[in-house]
Parts: C-alpha cells; sequence; structure tokens
C-alpha cells in the first residue's frame, strides 16, 4: 500500500512530502484547492502519458515519487520477471518530466518503460474517479467485474488460445475458398497455358545447342572453305605441311650419322610429323561432315522462334523457367481437381476448433451465470443497506456469437422501485444512484482481488446525510481487510469516518499560487469538519456536530 507520497514542481505544488496510513483516510479541501493535482500526480506515476505543461511555472523539471509496502502482496514474481530489484517493504516508484518534454520512470531505481510502469501500477492502485461511474454503462466494463468475481482468468486465457487458433483457421479457410474460386474462374485458361507448354516438348538446355548449331550453320560456307584451305596446306599434293616437314626429317635423318647433333632434330620433326598428321586427319573429318543443309538451318530456327515466343509470353529468361512454369501449371490444376477434398478437410479442421472454443465458452458461461446469480443477492442487500430498500438489480447474461470474451452478452439491469420494470442501469439510474452502485461494485471486487490501495475521487456525488455515512462504513470496512482506502469528499459525514484526514488548500503568494497537503490534528479535523457543516463562519452548533460526526 501507498506509504510515502513525495511531489515537486507539479502544477501549483511546489513541494509536497506526505505520510500516508493502511485503512480509511479521507481528503477535503475546498474546489480547486488541487485535490485533482495530487490525483493527477498519481497517475503519472500509474504510467499515464505526461504533458510538460504539468511542470510548475518556472521550474526545469519535476520529481512525483512514492513509496509502497508490498510485503503482503504477492508481487515478488513481477520484479524476478522483469529484472527489477525487490524489496517487499520499501518498493519506489518515481516519475520524472523535464521542460524540454523528456519524462522517465524508474522502479526502485532501475529504469523503466512506461507500459511496465503501467502493468505494475495496474496491481497497486486503482483510482475511481466521477468519470468512471460512466463505464457502468458499457458492456465491456459489466462482462469484465462478472469476470472478476467468477475468478475465471484461467478459463479465458484457455479460450482466449483456442479462439485465436480458431480464428487463423478460419482465416485460412476464407483464403482457401477465395483461391479456389480464383482457380476454377481460371481453370480453362490455366489449362490452356499448361497444353500449350506441355506441347512445346521442351528440354533443359535445348535453347544453347540450336543457338550454337544455329550459329555454326549460319557461317557453313565460311567454315567450309577454311578447312579445306587448311587441309590443302596441311595435305595437299604439292608442298604440303606434313610432306616438307617429311623431306625435312628425311635430309636430316641421312647426314645424322656423320653428324650426331642432327639426331634430335630428327626426333622433333618425327613427332611435328606425326602431331601434323593426326590433325590433317581431324581437319579432313571435320571438312567431309561439315555440309550446309539449307532445310535443317530453318527448322533449327523456326525451333527456337517458337522458344523465343513462349519466353516472351510467358516472361521468361530461359527454357528452364518456362518447365518450371509448366510444372506450377500442373501443380494448380492437381490442387483445382481436388480442391473439393481440401476444403472439405479444411473445413472439418475449422469446425473442430470452432466446437472446442464453444466447449470452453460454455463453461465460462456456467461460471458466469453461477456469479450472477451471487451479485443479484449480493447487490440486493448492499443498496438496502445505502437506502435503497426497493431497489432491484439483475444481470443479463445473454448468448451471443464467440468473441475473444466467450458468447456471453452480460448488461446490468436497474429499477430504483418495485413498480419501475427493470431497464439497463446507464438509462434509469440517477448520478446517486449510480454512485452507489458502483461503491457497491467496487467492495464486492476489492474482496475478490488483493488490491492494495483504492482511492475514490467524489463516489458520494448526489448523496448525503445517513446514505453518505452508509457508504463511508463500506468503505470504512474495506480498508480493514488488509487494505488501503483514500476518499476524496466534500461530505462531513464521510469524513468524520476515516482514520486519518487530509486537507487540501491553497495559498496564493508573489510567486503565483500554490497547493499544500496536510495530515490533520484531532483538534484541526473538528475544525475542518464544522466549517464543511457551515461554511467559512463557523457556528458552535457546526462544531458540537462535529464532535457528534467524530464520536468526540
Amino acid at each position: 500500500m501507498l506509504q510515502h507520497l513525495y511531489i515537486k514542481n507539479f502544477t501549483l505544488i511546489d513541494e509536497l512530502n506526505i505520510e500516508l496510513h493502511p485503512g480509511f483516510s479521507v481528503i477535503t479541501g475546498e474546489t480547486g484547492a488541487g485535490k485533482s493535482i495530487i490525483l493527477g500526480a498519481i497517475g503519472l506515476l500509474l504510467g499515464q502519458r505526461a504533458d510538460s505543461k504539468s511542470i510548475k511555472q518556472g521550474a526545469d523539471r519535476c520529481v512525483i515519487e512514492a513509496h509502497f509496502d508490498l510485503s503482503r502482496y504477492d508481487l515478488k514474481p513481477f520484479f524476478d520477471e522483469n529484472d527489477i530489484e525487490y524489496d517487499g517493504h520499501d518498493t519506489i516508484i518515481r516519475r520524472e518530466l523535464t521542460a524540454a518534454g523528456k519524462s522517465r520512470a524508474f522502479i526502485n531505481d532501475t529504469p523503466v518503460a512506461l507500459t511496465m510502469l503501467k502493468e505494475l501500477g495496474d496491481q497497486l492502485m486503482d483510482v475511481h474517479s466521477q468519470h468512471q461511474n460512466l463505464l457502468l454503462n458499457k458492456q465491456d466494463f459489466q462482462l469484465n467485474v462478472v469476470d472478476i468475481l467468477a475468478n475465471d482468468s484461467k478459463e479465458l486465457d484457455i479460450y482466449r488460445q483456442s479462439f485465436v487458433n480458431y480464428q487463423q483457421k478460419t482465416k485460412e479457410l476464407n483464403q482457401l475458398r477465395e483461391e479456389i474460386e480464383h482457380n476454377k474462374q481460371n481453370a480453362d485458361f490455366l489449362q490452356f497455358q499448361f497444353e500449350e507448354l506441355e506441347a512445346a516438348h521442351l528440354v533443359e538446355g535445348e535453347q544453347e545447342e540450336l543457338e550454337q548449331r544455329s550459329d555454326t550453320m549460319s557461317h557453313a560456307e565460311d567454315i567450309k572453305t577454311a578447312l579445306y584451305e587448311a587441309d590443302n596446306a596441311l595435305n595437299g599434293d604439292e608442298y604440303s605441311v606434313i610432306s616438307l616437314v617429311k623431306s625435312a626429317y628425311n635430309a636430316l635423318n641421312d647426314i645424322s650419322k656423320v653428324m650426331p647433333k642432327t639426331a634430335d632434330l630428327t626426333e622433333r620433326l618425327d613427332s611435328c610429323r606425326i602431331e601434323l598428321k593426326d590433325i590433317a586427319e581431324e581437319v579432313s573429318q571435320l571438312l567431309e561432315r561439315t555440309d550446309f543443309d539449307p532445310a535443317e538451318l530453318e527448322n533449327i530456327n523456326n525451333r527456337l522462334d517458337r522458344l523465343y515466343e513462349l519466353e516472351k509470353k510467358y516472361h521468361a529468361e530461359s527454357v528452364e523457367e518456362l518447365i518450371k512454369q509448366r510444372e506450377s501449371l500442373k501443380q494448380q490444376l492437381s490442387h483445382i481437381e481436388n480442391s473439393d477434398e481440401a476444403l472439405n478437410e479444411k473445413e472439418k479442421e475449422v469446425e473442430q476448433l470452432r466446437n472446442q472454443c464453444a466447449q470452453h465458452a460454455e463453461t465460462i458461461s456456467k461460471m458466469r451465470q453461477a456469479t450472477a446469480q451471487q451479485m443479484r443477492s449480493q447487490l440486493a442487500q448492499r443498496l438496502e443497506a445505502l437506502g435503497m430498500p426497493h431497489a432491484r438489480f439483475d444481470i443479463s447474461i445473454t448468448q451471443a456469437e464467440l468473441g475473444k470474451n466467450g458468447q456471453d452478452n452480460v448488461s446490468f439491469l436497474f429499477s430504483a422501485n418495485t413498480s419501475t420494470p427493470l431497464q439497463p442501469v446507464s438509462q434509469v439510474a440517477s448520478g446517486g444512484e449510480i454512485a452507489r452502485v458502483m461503491l457497491s461494485l467496487k467492495a464486492m471486487i476489492s474482496g475478490a482481488v488483493k488490491l492494495p490501495t483504492i482511492i475514490f475521487d467524489e463516489i458520494d456525488t448526489g448523496v448525503s446525510g445517513k446514505i453518505a455515512e452508509k457508504m463511508a462504513q463500506i468503505m470504512q470496512e474495506m480498508g480493514r481487510t488488509e487494505r488501503q482506502v483514500i476518499s476524496i469528499t466534500h461530505l462531513p459525514q464521510i469524513a468524520a469516518l476515516g482514520s486519518h484526514h487530509y486537507r487540501v488548500s491553497k495559498e496564493e503568494t508573489k510567486n503565483g499560487t500554490i497547493s499544500h497537503m496536510t495530515e490533520l490534528t484531532s483538534e484541526e479535523r473538528i475544525t475542518e469538519i464544522a466549517q464543511m457543516l457551515s461554511g467559512s463562519d463557523i457556528t458552535q452548533a457546526a462544531i458540537d456536530n462535529a464532535k457528534q460526526l467524530l464520536k468526540i
């Protein structure tokens, strides 16, 4: 619970340094004195967005710091999971804002993101402001109240996991349906494309080979002439290279006996002659095989033109890409042929997941129905104690389509008397009636959720007298169960029941208006409550009345 609050340079607050206590405390003060400013500062500690305009005029930064005792609450796992040092008896949360617009947050001197600050803040404190009464109009809030009291969070987590899976598979089913429909509409076109590529009898590497052959045949005359000239030079009738080398060989061979040095040259010439002879034979064979057939060249070029045409048509760079497209078309056609079977399988899968969700949702619905029954009787008792003996409260739970929270629509119904039919609470309850309903709900929720601190900001709007006293007794009771309850109030009946009483006031100085918050002594409480009863002119009757309220 909140032990200590420190605020410096925040709007009208120059510096506030105050101790807070367990149990039920009250805060009073004139309108505009700065109570909402203190709540705003606490809101920043709970992770709300900051505005540099909140910094006190003339200051370069503001600091808001709170110390909490968490020793009675199971919050250590949060600190362990986020690698933050844990001190159950003194957990420090700090928020700093600068005039330059920068904001920093710390938990036990460890810098943290606002999301983490908010996550911890949600487990430390609940601030109930007047506008929160409007939540009573919203079905999500009403459903959340029932779920908190039903303690069905584990079941909801299981359901939501199933529901996310069901949604994903439903999305896949719809995509499959669209794909099948699209493919069926294009089946004839896909079949035509496949048959066209299939009829082309595509072969990997074919295009490169044909291009080489076409290039060769296109230069057949030049090739044949070159081969003929080479053949004649190597092995012609007169002065061929081979015959000249042979003559040179014979000449040197004849003198090798008388001139031994020529023996090596003879061997080398013989090797050259043998190599030239092999070359000449290969040239002769190429010459015999090289022939120009215009019909064959035309066929080759026609085939290449067809390949080029297909590549352009199907935006392919090669025959290999055309083959891939052909196989893809074949696969698509196979999918179309087997699409009904695939669709049936996917539909069965989705239906099975939906049935699982429905089973989990049914379990949650039963828990909600049982809780709603308990809430009806408990709320009736609480509202009767708050001066509404004829009030009726009901919780309507109707079945809806499966959603993220199950299959239930929850609506709070209310009637202030027996003669008026039950209607949605937001349509028929007055401000004071809504305040009493909200306080009753908060009291019930606080019993189910181990929340350290609850702050009520003028929840007493629209009530007075004995009803205000009854509301104070409920808050007093809430504060007795290891919980800290703080009420900001304008009613003396509520202020008098607080175990501790704080007053917020403002002071006009040469530097502007400054807000203060102080804890009142017993004598100061008498004066404060007397002033709340009679106004600025405190009468003896008001003092006596204040003492009576304080049971002094």
